[in-house]
Formats: C-alpha cells, sequence, structure tokens
C-alpha cells in the first residue's frame, strides 16, 4: 500500500504530529505551533448540539423495493410500477433519554426513513407505535419536558411524567403501549415502524385519499421484559446499536415490508373518530392493510457521525403523490423539524451527504454556513432570470382543495372529539394476551411506584380514573398493586 503523507485541514504536509513545539526540552510551549493550535480547536469543536429528542440512535443505509401495485392511489414515480427501487436510509432512536443513555430504556422508538427518490428525497418519521401521547403540536414542548429532567434536582421524575399523563387523558392510548413489553423492544430490528400520522395520496386524476403507512418487521417482535431490560441497560447500553451493526456485518440483512391503509374522503367524514387524530388508530378490519414494499438494511455507514449524527429528517420533505393531513402534530412537524435541523446541523445541512438528494437540485438558495457551491457555481440566485434554465413543472402543482371552514380559532382539540378510553380499552382486551396484560399492569405498577411528593395521591388517584373509564378490570388491578382502596366516588368518575 502506497502512503500518504500527513497534512494539515488545508492540505499543508507536516510531520512533527506527536510533540509540541518548545523552548528546550521543558520549556514552555510556543503560540506559533499551529499544529497544535488547529488539532485542539478542532477537537473541541467536534460536536455539535444533541437531539432535543431522538438523541441517542443508529442509522443503516438500504434499498427499498416496490412490490405491488398503488398507482392507483399516488403518482409518486417510486410508485409507478412494481419493481421501482431506490436507496434509502434509517435511523431508529430512543425518545426521550440523552445521547449517553441506555438503548432498552422503557420508551417510544424513532422510526425515521429518507428515500432517495428520482422526485425528491422523502422522509417518513415516525415512531414504533401508530399513535403519539398528544394531538396538538403547541402542547409538544410541555410533554417532553416532563420525560426529561426536573430543573431544580436534573433528575427524572415519575411525578413529573404522571401528573402530565394524569390531566392529559388523550395521552391514555401511547401510555398503555409504552407501559407494555412494547415500551422495551429487543433491539431495533424486531420492532414494527409506523409513519403514524395520517397522510394523504394523490393520483394522476388529482384524486385524494388519506393514508396510514405500518412497516411490519420480518424478524418478528421480540420484546425485553421490564426485568431484562433494566439488567440489559447495565451489562450493554448501547445494545441495539450494537444487534444493528452486527446482524448488517454478518450478512443478515433486516427487513420490513411496507403496507398503507386506504381511507376515502368520503368515509373520513363518516369516522367514528377523528381520522386525523394521531392518538387513535384505523382498525385494520375497516381499513385493510396493502402492501407496497420491502425495506432492506444492508449497509453500516463508514462514520456514524457524519451519516447518523448529522442525518436530518422532515415530514416536510414530501414527494409529488404524497402530501399531508389536517393533523394538528403533522402540521407543527412540518415546522419544528427543519427548523430544528437548521439550529442543530446549519442552513446547508441538507448539503451533507446523508441528507443529499442524489438526483438534480435546483433553486435559488444561497450562502450561510458551510455553503458548498459544488452544485450551483456561479448561476443566478434570483428567479426569473435571463440566464439559467431552470423552469417551474406545472405537473408539479399542489393539490387544491376546498376547506370545511373558513373560521379561525382556537379550537378545543377535544370538543365532539373527546373518546379517550374506548381504544385503550380494545387494546387492552382485545390486542393484548394474558402475559401481555399482566406484564402491562406490573410496568405501569412500577412506574407509578415512583410518583412522590404531597401531590402524590391526587396524581395516583386521578390516572386510576382513565384506567377505570378504559377498563375496569385493569383499573381495579393497577390500584390493588398500589394498595389503594377504591372507594365509590372513583368508581363513579369512571363510568
Amino acid at each position: 500500500m502506497d502512503s500518504k503523507k500527513l497534512t494539515t485541514g488545508s492540505g499543508v504536509p507536516y510531520y512533527e504530529h506527536q510533540d509540541s513545539q518548545t523552548v528546550g526540552a521543558r520549556g514552555p510551549v510556543l503560540l506559533q505551533d499551529f499544529i497544535l493550535q488547529e488539532n485542539l480547536a478542532h477537537f473541541v469543536r467536534e460536536r455539535i448540539p444533541e437531539r432535543v429528542v431522538h438523541a441517542k440512535g443508529t442509522g443503516a443505509y438500504g434499498t427499498f423495493t416496490v412490490t405491488n401495485d398503488i398507482s392507483q392511489y399516488t403518482k409518486a414515480k417510486l410508485f409507478s410500477k412494481v419493481g421501482n427501487s431506490c436507496r434509502m436510509f434509517a435511523r431508529f432512536s430512543t425518545v426521550g433519554g440523552e445521547k449517553g443513555s441506555a438503548d432498552t430504556a422503557r420508551d417510544p422508538r424513532g422510526f425515521a426513513l429518507k428515500f432517495y427518490t428520482e422526485d425528491g428525497n422523502w422522509d417518513l418519521v415516525g415512531n414504533n407505535t401508530p399513535v403519539f401521547f398528544i394531538k396538538d403540536a403547541k402542547k409538544f414542548p410541555d410533554f417532553i419536558h416532563t420525560q426529561k429532567r426536573v430543573p431544580r434536582t436534573n433528575l427524572k421524575s415519575a411525578t413529573m411524567m404522571w401528573d402530565f399523563w394524569s390531566l392529559n387523558p388523550e395521552s391514555l392510548h401511547q401510555v398503555l403501549i409504552l407501559m407494555s413489553d412494547r415500551g422495551t423492544p429487543y433491539g431495533y430490528r424486531h420492532m414494527h415502524g409506523f409513519g403514524s400520522h395520517t397522510f394523504s395520496m394523490i393520483n394522476d386524476k388529482n384524486e385524494r385519499v388519506w393514508v396510514k403507512f405500518h412497516f411490519k418487521t420480518k424478524q418478528g417482535i421480540k420484546n425485553f421484559s421490564n426485568e431484562d431490560a433494566v439488567k440489559m441497560a447495565g451489562e450493554n447500553p448501547d445494545f441495539a446499536q450494537e444487534d444493528l451493526c452486527n446482524a448488517i456485518d454478518n450478512g443478515d440483512f433486516p427487513k420490513w415490508i411496507m403496507y398503507i391503509q386506504v381511507m376515502t374522503e368520503e368515509q373520513a367524514k363518516e369516522f367514528r373518530w377523528n381520522p386525523f387524530d394521531i392518538t387513535k388508530v384505523w382498525f385494520q378490519g375497516d381499513f385493510p392493510l396493502i402492501e407496497v414494499g420491502e425495506m432492506e438494511l444492508n449497509q453500516i455507514p463508514v462514520n456514524y457521525f457524519a451519516h447518523v449524527e448529522q442525518s436530518t429528517f422532515s415530514p416536510s420533505n414530501l414527494v409529488n403523490g404524497i402530501s399531508f393531513s389536517p393533523d394538528k402534530m403533522l402540521q407543527g412537524r412540518l415546522f419544528s423539524y427543519p427548523d430544528a435541523h437548521r439550529y442543530r446541523v446549519g442552513v446547508n445541512a441538507h448539503q451533507l451527504e446523508v441528507n443529499r438528494c442524489p438526483f438534480a437540485i435546483n433553486n435559488y438558495q444561497r450562502d450561510g454556513f458551510m455553503a458548498d457551491s459544488g452544485e450551483y457555481k456561479d448561476k443566478p440566485n434570483y428567479h426569473p432570470n435571463s440566464f439559467d434554465d431552470i423552469v417551474p413543472d406545472s405537473s408539479y402543482k399542489n393539490y387544491e382543495y376546498e376547506l370545511d371552514s373558513n373560521h379561525v380559532a382556537n379550537f378545543n382539540r377535544n370538543e365532539n372529539d373527546d373518546d379517550h378510553y374506548t381504544q385503550p380499552g380494545l387494546l387492552y382486551t382485545k390486542a393484548m394476551n394474558q402475559e401481555a396484560r399482566d406484564h402491562l399492569v406490573n410496568n405501569i405498577i412500577d412506574s407509578m411506584s415512583g410518583i412522590d411528593g404531597p401531590k402524590r395521591n391526587e396524581i395516583i388517584n386521578r390516572q386510576l380514573c382513565h384506567f377505570f373509564r378504559a377498563n375496569i378490570e385493569l383499573g381495579m388491578k393497577i390500584a390493588s398493586g398500589l394498595s389503594i382502596n377504591i372507594d365509590a366516588n372513583m368508581m363513579n368518575h369512571s363510568k
């Protein structure tokens, strides 16, 4: 192998990498040793702000291949025919923990996908759960604060979490999933993924349907028990990272099948719940899964920081034929995600290798930190102009539609939409077997036992009312485990 010269960041070869330049063997270091300055200055700038949420994660490249024709629903070129494929990147993560936290913590898991399509990058940014804790993005900062640390003690707080949940019954559906064994998946390969939000698809006839995205793991669902998750957190806090890397390096490429659920606009008007409410699911018996394609992860990035830490995803990265919905959480994320990336990575984060569209990029955005003129060179930075050949294509016009109302107000998110208990109750009675129900109850008791302080009984009793409303048996078992005496008033509140 031919040797390469050691150089500075500007390409200047140098020799003295191990020893600083000093006055005599034991004398002071000289300010003129610019190699020392460059290495130390770069070293203390090697990190960027960690993500406020989803800080701990892993990622891999792979391929998505279309296996079923859904062109009747969307004009997206990726789905125009069976056999189409594209390169993709996936990032999995825990939500609430910091970058050094344990992979096996009880937490939802992020399931973020980037498809490099010929019509631009499409990001599907979801979780390993089909629902979420809140309906409106305005509540998101408050919710996440409860999953982080108490400002005074800098400690996690069960009191803070359950106080928020007990005051927000819309959280119950996701809380039951989180407190089940699905809250501690066995790594990232053995969990399903969901777009969670309601999105829309628009076909070549300009017809729109509402859709939800599902990714079913071909490795099979596998979860830690609470005890094993806690044990693994101490033995190997990077378990999920190691598991994914080892699998891909050994050629055991993990795969998921993508499905969609489809709801027509007429069906949406008749749906029992708000079809754009992320705290609810669409029952698969009414809206069956339609297979779309297969996702395979087969390449670990050559550098974690460059590709995983600097990767950026946003639900606003949508391609022609796939669009948004009136989902209030989704609407808020359309702003907050790209804004977070502009703060954390920079205004030109999209020019980095992992985020860059591998096909044409033609626009008038220029300059800013870390600007790279490799694409636009000396082209004009204004439009219209007489010098370049960029022409807006009318076939990519936005879908036009009428709104149901032109009345602007701060509408109560729960007005005529306050059934927070039917679906959690069905999750407990229908979706879970007896073992899963037992684990759920034990995990809730274990977590709520950590509630303390002068409001302890108030918080516990308020949350118990939600459990009773979802299912009497569930409430009774949790109350018994917490040594709470059930009185008539609590039972009446649960009706």
